[in-house]
């Protein structure tokens, strides 16, 4: 895999399966870029709340909080961070951007690797996000990957 040069920019993964983690944190460590882990929610929001990361990857099914009560949470405390929520069920949830607060939703198909690599590079090279006036929750369609 060809590795980018240093970008110093700061990724957050968020996900309770310890194996996805471990996994996903190597694949965008070789692609260059620096990345903090968290195994929960709330452990995701205490980083977020210390530091300051410029793309942030959660799962969807969580314990305790899932990938659109983190959303929620998050966006609270900053508006601005870009989000990629990762779900095995983006399609039977209809689980979207509008209806999770994400800026890309991802499903866990053949195709994540290549989808998460393409939205992290992409997502960390805009400019920060405006703030949504209110989230819609679970109206919509599915979406495999896209971005608003």
């Amino acid at each position: 895999m060809k590795r980018a040069p240093a970008s110093h920019t700061q990724i957050l993964l968020i996900d309770d399966n310890r194996d996805g983690l471990l996994v996903r944190r190597l694949l965008l460590q070789e692609i260059g870029f620096d990345v903090e882990v968290a195994a929960t929610g709330e452990e995701g929001l205490n980083l977020c709340a210390n530091g300051r990361f410029d793309v942030v990857v959660t799962d969807y099914r969580m314990p305790k909080m899932n990938g659109t009560d983190f959303i929620e949470r998050l966006r609270k405390l900053d508006g601005k961070v870009r989000v990629i929520l990762l779900s095995g069920f983006v399609e039977p949830l209809g689980l979207t951007e509008e209806n999770t607060g994400a800026d890309a939703v991802i499903a866990k198909t053949s195709n994540e690797v290549a989808h998460l690599t393409h939205w992290v590079k992409r997502l960390a090279n805009q400019p920060h996000r405006k703030p949504a006036a209110s989230q819609k929750r679970f109206g919509g369609g599915a979406s495999d990957a896209s971005v608003r």
